[in-house]
C-alpha cells in the first residue's frame, strides 16, 4: 500500500508531531518509499553477527536498501556507517546508494552484506547516540578480533578490558578466566590473558565502557585504517589508505607519509597508477605523486572512498549533482551521497526525537539501554506499600471528574501532558485512570479541556517514589529553575517535568524549551478583556506599574540572600561566622528597606486603578512622591552597598581556602530558589539602581514640565544619578569579577582566572580548522589572552582547556579564501597560529573587532601574568579531548550561559551582560503555543538571557526557564491567525511561542528587553555601560 493508505497511528490522531526516525512503539513508521515491481530479499550480516533479511524492489537503489537498515536498527546517525560485499572479481566494495542494487550485486541469494563503520570520526565525543557508539565499539571489537587494529600489548589488553566489562559487568576471577576461555577479543589472547585480568577491575555501565574503548582506540595509528596494497616508482611496497586529515602511506602497519586534505589539489587515476597532485610547494620535490596498484579497479575503489571520505568530512553540505552533458562524458560521475559529519551533528542537535532503548546482544548485565521505557520507569518508581493517602483520594476525584466531562462534547486532547507520567503519583487509582486515558486515546475519543490533570505535574510523590525521572534528549519539556533537571540531580519534592542524562551520566542538551501543561489553567478572555478596559491607560501608569513588577522579582531575589542563603548556611558550623555576619549586617537592612518601599508602591498603584475612593480626587495619579521619598532613604543606605563588594570578595576567599564552603556555596546553588548563580544575587542591589535610574528616565520624558509628577521624579533622578555615580567603579569592577567566578566553575584546567587585572570580554563558539578538520570550540577571550575549550563529556559538563594564546604581539588576518572556508580568519601568536571559522558574518565580524580590542589592551597593559594553564593540565590536545578529570565537581549546573552558547552556536560579550542587567523586566504575559487555542497566564521574569516563568509571582522558585540566546523575537504574521493585540513570538527554529502583554507599553518593553538578549552587541558599540553615565 502506499503512504496514503497505510492507517494512521494513535499519535497522528491525537496530532502529535511527525517523528523523524522510528518510535518503538509504533513500528514501520516512515520506511523508505519503494518503487514498483518484483521484491528481492536482500541478506544483511550486523555488527552484533546477527543476520536480517530485506525485502526491496527490484529497480531501488542502494540508498533504499541502506535506509532499511537504519530504520531496523532506529539509527539516527547511519551517515557514519556503510554496507560492503565482495563482488564478482572478489574484491570488497561499497553498495553505492545511487545506483539500483541489483546492478551492483549480481548474485543476491549468494551475497551477505555487512553493515560496518564507514567514516571514523577523529573524536568519539561527536557520536552523539548511546546506540551509535554502541555500534562503533561492536566495530573495534571485530577489528581487534580480526588483527586489523594493531596495538601494543598494554592498549590491547585495557580494550579487552572494556569489552569483558560491557559483556559480564564487574569483575570476578572465575568467571572472567571462564569467558576469555570461550570468546576471542584477540589473535594472541591466551599471551595476555593475565594482563587483561588485571585491567578489568573498575565498576561502569556498558554505555560508560563504549566510551572507554573508544577512547583508547581513537589514539591507535591504525585506527579506522583499511589498507590498500600499492608501490612506488622503485617498486617498494607500500599501502594507502584513506582517513579523515587525508591520504595516508604505511609501510607495512607504519605510517610514513601523510598528505593532507589542504594540501591535495586533485585525486585522480589512470588505468594502474593512482596520483595525489598536490598544492604549489617550493619546498616539495614533486608536485604529484603516483602510485601503481594491483589492477585499474583497485584504483577506482580507492578512489571512491578518497572522495567520499573528504565531502564526509570536509564539506557543510552534500555535494550537488553534476549535469549530465548533451554529448559526451569527461571523468567520473561518482559523488558522495548522504549527510556529512556536520549535517548529523546539526541534526541530531536540533531535532527533537527520544532515545530509543536497544538491546545489546553480548551483553549478559542489564543496562539502560536494553530495559524498555515501561520497565524502567516503573520499576524504579512503584512504591515500597501502597496505602490510601489525600493524593490517592484526590486521584478518585479527578478520575469522577474527568469521566463527567468526557459527555461535554468538547473537543481537546491532552497528549503532551501524558508523555511523562513517570512525575506522578503512582497509586492504584492512578494507574487505573491512566489505563482509562491510554484507552481512550487508543480509541480516539477526545477528552476535555476543562479537566485540571495539570495538578498532578505540580503535586508532591507518594512517599517511596522518586521525586523525578530524566525524559528523553529533544522531548519538549521544561528546563526546571536552572538547577536539578540539568545535572540529573533529584528535584525535591516537585514533580516538574525535567531534561535528561544519557545512562552513562552525559548531561544532554539543557536548551529544551519549557512546556506547562496547556491544560492546567483554564481562563475567560471575556471577563480579561473587561477587566483591561477598567485600568488606566496613561502611560505613566505602565511605566509604575513596571516599577512595581520588578520591585516584586526584586524583593524575592533579596529573599534568597537574607532567608534562604542564610537559613541553608547558618546550619553548618564550617561556614565561617564573620562571612555570615557580613552578608546578615549588609543585606538584612537592605531587604527590610524594600519591603516598606514596594508595601507603598503597590498601595499607590491600587489607588490609581481606582480600589479605593481616591482616584475621585486625582491626587493619587503619579509615582514621583513615593520614589523621591524612599530613594532618599535609599541613600542612607549607601554605606551598606558599598560594602557589597566585600561581601562577593569574602565569600570566594572563604570558598577558596574551605573546601566545606564551597561544597556548601555550591549545594545551595542547585536549591530550586537560588535560580541563578548565587554571586549574581548578590550584585542585585547595585543592579537595581541602575533600574531606577532608567525608570525616572522614562517618567521624565514622558512628563511635560508642567505636569504635577514632573518636580518629584526630576529631583528622585538627580538623587539616583549621584548614587549611580559613586557607586559605578565598584559596580563595573563587581561585575567583572563576578564573571571571572562565574567562568571559573564552567572551566577545568585553569589557575588563577579571577586576579587583579584581567577582564573578560566575550565567549562563544568558533569552529577550529586542524588536521582533524573543522572542529567545535569554546573560545573565551580576555584582556591578556585568548582561550579554546571542548565540552567534556563528564556529569560535571565543564569544558577542559586545549590550549591558550597570549594576546600580546597577536596578529589578526582574514582567511576565507587561503583555507576555502566560510568566515575563517588566523590568530598569529607569539608562539603559534590558530585558524578559525565563525558560524556567519556578523559572528566574525564581532569576533575580530573584539579580539583586535584586546589587542589593544594587551599591548597598553604591563606586568599581567598570562600564564592561565595550570601546570597539573599542561596536556596536549589530544590528550585533553576525552578527559575525565573533572569528575569532582559533579553538582556542576548543565544550563550556564557557556552550555547555551555552546549548544546554540552563537557567542556573547561583557557587553550583553551589562546591556541584560539594565534590561531585567517582569510581570504577567499570556502564552500560547504553535498549535494550541487557549491563552496561559504566567507571571514571566526576564534577567540573564532567560525567561523564567511562574504560576503567580508569589511564587519562590520558577516552573521552567527559556535560554533566548539564539531566539528571534517578532511580530506575528497575518498567516498565523493570531488576531490579538500586543502579541509578540519567539521563534528557534521549530520552537514557536506566542505571548500577549496587556498595553503597548509593555509590549514594546517586553520587545525590547528580549531583543537586547537575543541581538549580541559589540564591545566597541555606543551602547556600554559608560553610555549611560
Amino acid at each position: 500500500r502506499g503512504e496514503s493508505d497505510r492507517p494512521s497511528t494513535a499519535g497522528q490522531r491525537l496530532g502529535a508531531p511527525e517523528s523523524f526516525g522510528v518510535s518503538t512503539l509504533e513500528p514501520g513508521l516512515r520506511p523508505p518509499v519503494q518503487p514498483p515491481g518484483r521484491q528481492v530479499s536482500i541478506r544483511v550480516q550486523m555488527l552484533d553477527d546477527t543476520q536480517e533479511v530485506f525485502q526491496i524492489s527490484q529497480r531501488s537503489p542502494g540508498k533504499v536498501l541502506f535506509d532499511l537498515v537504519c530504520v531496523h536498527l532506529n539509527l539516527t546517525e547511519g551517515d557514519y556507517f556503510g554496507l560492503e560485499y565482495q563482488d564478482q572479481r572478489k574484491m570488497t566494495v561499497w553498495l553505492d546508494l545511487l545506483k539500483p542494487t541489483l546492478k551492483q550485486i549480481r548474485r543476491p541469494k549468494n551475497t551477505i552484506l555487512r553493515f560496518v563503520v564507514k567514516f571514523f570520526p577523529p573524536d568519539h565525543t561527536q557520536l552523539m547516540e548511546e546506540l551509535t557508539r554502541y555500534l562503533f565499539a561492536l566495530q573495534i571489537k571485530r577489528d581487534l578480533a580480526c588483527g586489523r587494529l594493531i596495538c601494543n600489548d598494554t592498549s590491547a589488553a585495557l580494550m579487552v578490558s572494556h569489552i569483558i566489562q560491557s559483556e559480564i559487568g564487574d569483575f570476578d576471577e572465575t568467571q572472567s578466566w571462564q569467558h576469555l576461555l570461550h570468546n576471542k577479543y584477540l589473535p594472541d589472547q591466551d599471551a595476555i590473558r593475565d594482563k587483561i585480568t588485571d585491567c578489568h577491575r573498575n565498576g561502569q555501565t556498558p554505555a560508560e565502557s563504549d566510551y572507554q574503548l573508544l577512547e583508547i582506540a581513537r589514539r591507535l595509528e591504525m585506527y579506522g585504517v583499511r589498507l590498500h596494497p600499492a608501490k612506488d616508482r622503485e617498486g617498494t611496497k607500500l599501502s594507502l589508505s584513506v582517513a579523515h586529515t587525508g591520504v595516508l602511506v604505511f609501510q607495512g602497519y607504519t605510517k610514513i607519509n601523510a598528505f593532507n586534505w589542504s594540501k591535495i589539489r586533485k585525486l585522480s587515476f589512470k588505468r594502474k597508477r593512482f596520483l595525489i597532485k598536490l598544492r604549489a610547494d617550493p619546498n616539495a620535490h614533486h608536485d604529484t605523486l603516483e602510485f601503481a596498484m594491483a589492477s585499474r579497479d583497485c584504483c577506482k575503489v580507492f578512489w571512491k572512498i578518497c572522495v567520499e571520505y573528504h565531502a564526509f568530512f570536509r564539506l557543510f553540505e552534500e555535494p550537488k549533482p553534476k549535469p549530465k552533458p548533451i554529448l559526451f562524458t569527461r571523468g567520473s560521475s561518482f559523488r558522495f551521497s548522504g549527510r556529512t559529519q556536520k549535517q548529523i551533528i546539526d541534526y541530531v542537535k536540533d531535532s527533537e526525537m527520544k532515545k530509543v532503548p536497544f538491546e545489546r546482544k553480548h551483553s549478559k548485565i542489564l543496562s539502560n539501554s536494553s530495559m524498555t521505557p515501561q520497565s524502567s520507569s516503573f520499576r524504579s518508581q512503584v512504591p515500597k506499600e501502597v496505602t490510601p493517602t489525600d493524593t490517592d483520594l484526590y486521584s478518585l476525584i479527578t478520575a469522577f471528574y474527568f469521566i463527567s466531562f468526557i459527555f461535554l462534547g468538547k473537543v481537546v486532547h491532552i497528549y503532551e501532558d501524558m508523555k511523562d507520567m513517570k512525575n506522578l503519583p503512582l497509586t492504584p487509582s492512578f494507574i487505573l485512570l491512566y489505563h482509562l486515558l491510554s484507552y481512550l486515546t487508543l480509541c480516539s475519543i477526545p477528552v476535555p479541556v476543562s479537566l485540571p490533570f495539570s495538578i498532578f505535574l505540580f503535586s508532591s510523590p507518594t512517599p517511596g517514589s522518586p521525586a523525578s525521572e530524566d525524559s528523553p534528549l529533544g522531548s519538549p519539556h521544561v528546563v526546571v529553575n536552572g538547577n536539578g533537571s540539568v545535572n540529573g540531580q533529584e528535584m525535591g519534592g516537585t514533580a516538574v517535568l525535567g531534561l535528561g542524562q544519557s545512562p552513562e551520566g552525559r548531561q544532554l542538551s539543557p536548551l529544551t524549551s519549557p512546556l506547562l501543561t496547556e491544560a492546567g489553567y483554564v481562563r475567560n478572555e471575556d471577563e480579561d478583556e473587561a477587566r483591561r478596559k477598567k485600568f488606566p491607560t496613561d502611560k505613566a501608569y505602565f511605566i509604575a506599574k513596571e516599577l512595581l513588577t520588578t520591585e516584586r522579582t526584586y524583593l524575592k531575589d533579596l529573599q534568597v540572600i537574607t532567608e534562604s542563603f542564610q537559613s541553608f548556611v547558618g546550619k553548618d558550623e564550617a561556614f565561617p561566622d564573620s562571612v555570615k555576619k557580613l552578608i546578615s549586617t549588609n543585606y538584612d537592612p537592605v531587604h527590610k528597606f524594600h519591603q516598606g518601599f514596594l508595601k507603598e508602591v503597590e498601595q499607590r498603584l491600587a489607588q490609581w486603578e481606582g480600589r479605593s475612593n481616591a482616584h475621585i480626587k486625582g491626587d493619587y495619579q503619579r509615582i514621583g512622591d513615593v520614589l523621591l521619598k524612599n530613594i532618599q532613604g535609599l541613600r542612607q543606605l549607601t554605606i551598606h552597598l558599598q560594602k557589597h563588594s566585600e561581601c562577593l570578595v569574602e565569600l570566594e576567599r572563604a570558598c577558596r581556602s574551605s573546601r566545606k564552603v564551597e561544597t556548601l556555596c555550591r549545594d545551595f546553588e542547585q536549591q530550586r530558589v537560588c535560580y541563578l548563580p548565587f554571586n549574581v544575587f548578590l550584585l542585585r542591589p547595585l543592579h537595581r539602581l541602575l533600574h531606577y535610574k532608567l525608570i525616572l528616565e522614562r517618567l521624565c520624558k514622558h512628563y511635560p514640565p508642567t505636569h504635577d509628577d514632573f518636580r518629584d521624579c526630576r529631583a528622585a533622578l538627580a538623587d539616583i544619578s549621584e548614587m549611580v555615580l559613586q557607586l559605578q567603579g565598584t559596580m563595573m569592577k563587581m561585575e567583572n569579577f563576578q564573571k571571572l567566578l562565574e567562568l571559573k566553575k564552567d572551566l577545568t584546567g585553569l589557575d588563577n582566572l579571577a586576579i587583579p587585572g584581567r577582564e573578560f570580554i566575550r565567549l562563544g563558539c568558533l569552529s577550529k580548522l586542524s588536521g582533524k578538520g573543522l572542529q567545535q570550540r569554546m573560545f573565551f577571550l580576555f584582556s591578556d589572552s585568548l582561550v579554546y575549550t571542548s565540552r567534556g563529556m563528564t556529569p560535571s559538563n565543564q569544558f577542559k582547556v586545549h590550549g591558550q594564546l597570549p594576546l600580546y604581539g597577536m596578529t589578526i588576518r582574514e582567511s576565507e579564501e587561503e583555507w576555502g572556508v566560510p568566515y575563517s580568519f588566523t590568530l598569529f601568536g607569539q608562539r603559534h597560529s590558530v585558524v578559525v571559522a565563525a558560524s556567519c558574518a556578523s559572528e566574525m565580524e564581532r569576533w575580530v573587532e573584539d579580539i583586535r580590542m584586546a589587542i589593544d589592551l594587551a599591548e597598553q597593559s604591563s606586568g599581567l601574568n598570562t600564564d592561565l594553564l595550570s601546570t597539573a593540565e599542561q596536556e596536549s590536545e589530544e590528550e585533553l579531548c576525552g578527559s575525565r578529570s573533572s569528575l569532582e565537581r559533579q553538582g556542576h549546573r548543565g544550563n550556564t550561559t557557556v552550555h547555551v552558547c555552546w549548544h546554540r552556536n552563537t557567542s556573547v560579550s561583557m557587553v550583553d551582560f551589562s546591556v541584560a542587567v539594565e534590561n531585567q523586566l517582569s510581570g504577567n504575559l499570556l502564552r500560547k503555543f504553535k498549535n494550541s487555542n487557549g491563552w496561559q497566564k504566567l507571571w514571566v521574569v526576564f534577567t540573564n538571557f532567560s525567561l523564567f516563568f511562574y504560576k503567580s509571582h508569589q511564587d519562590d522558585y520558577p516552573l521552567a526557564s527559556l535560554p533566548l540566546l539564539g531566539y528571534s523575537v517578532t511580530v506575528p504574521s497575518e498567516s498565523e491567525n493570531i488576531h490579538k493585540d500586543y502579541v509578540f513570538k519567539l521563534h528557534f527554529k521549530s520552537h514557536v511561542y506566542y505571548f500577549r502583554s496587556e498595553s503597548e507599553y509593555t509590549f514594546e518593553r517586553w520587545m525590547e528587553v528580549i531583543r537586547s538578549a537575543t541581538c549580541s552587541s559589540s564591545h566597541s558599540l555606543p551602547s556600554t555601560r559608560k553610555d549611560l553615565y
